[in-house]
């Protein structure tokens, strides 16, 4: 049976995620959040651990982890950690849940490539892998550019704060965090 939904209905219930920062990239759900799916209802319950979208540090300038698909990124890291549906199926919910939060064309296409990547394409069709290939090879062309521009600041400016901290440490009373070139 398939559930007719109105076009201006949001699929999740609540409209904010309530979150407590557990660690510096785990977050413990304070209230539910429930998704009404086509045709399957999803609750991910209190004190489920997110760290919402996993996005490798140097894409952040493009997809922070957090953003308009975070309640699509908490559902699918529920979906996949507990084993309520298949990789691919989990995979197609977010895919559906970032379409259905409004989250813009290419942005929503490229999460799901790399979410479909991350689970090294098992499961998936053919129909899905020509798309997960229209998507990724133009996307990887359109970002290799600005990815290598972004690389570079990201060691110049590391560069400039491991000269600052040397400078500054031994002139300072207090303990001075080192420089980390990747957290």
């Amino acid at each position: 049976m398939s559930v007719t939904r109105d076009p201006g209905r949001m699929p999740f219930i609540e409209q904010d995620v309530t979150v407590k920062q557990v660690s510096a990239e785990t977050w413990k759900l304070l209230e539910p959040l429930v998704y009404e799916g086509r045709e399957q209802t999803f609750r991910v319950p209190t004190g489920f651990l997110t760290d919402f979208a996993s996005v490798p540090r140097i894409f952040f300038w493009l997809v922070p982890s957090y953003g308009t698909y975070t309640k699509a990124a908490v559902l699918h890291d529920y979906l996949l950690r507990r084993n309520v549906v298949s990789t691919a199926d989990g995979d197609g919910i977010f895919r559906r849940s970032l379409r259905e939060l409004r989250v813009p064309f290419f942005r929503r296409w490229m999460m799901w490539a790399a979410v479909r990547a991350h689970s090294r394409l098992e499961g998936i069709t053919l129909a899905d892998f020509l798309r997960w290939v229209a998507v990724f090879f133009p996307a990887l062309a359109l970002l290799a550019f600005p990815a290598l521009i972004v690389i570079l600041w990201l060691v110049l400016f590391w560069l400039i704060e491991v000269v600052f901290y040397f400078l500054l440490k031994p002139a300072s009373r207090k303990r001075v965090n080192p420089p980390r070139f990747m957290s």
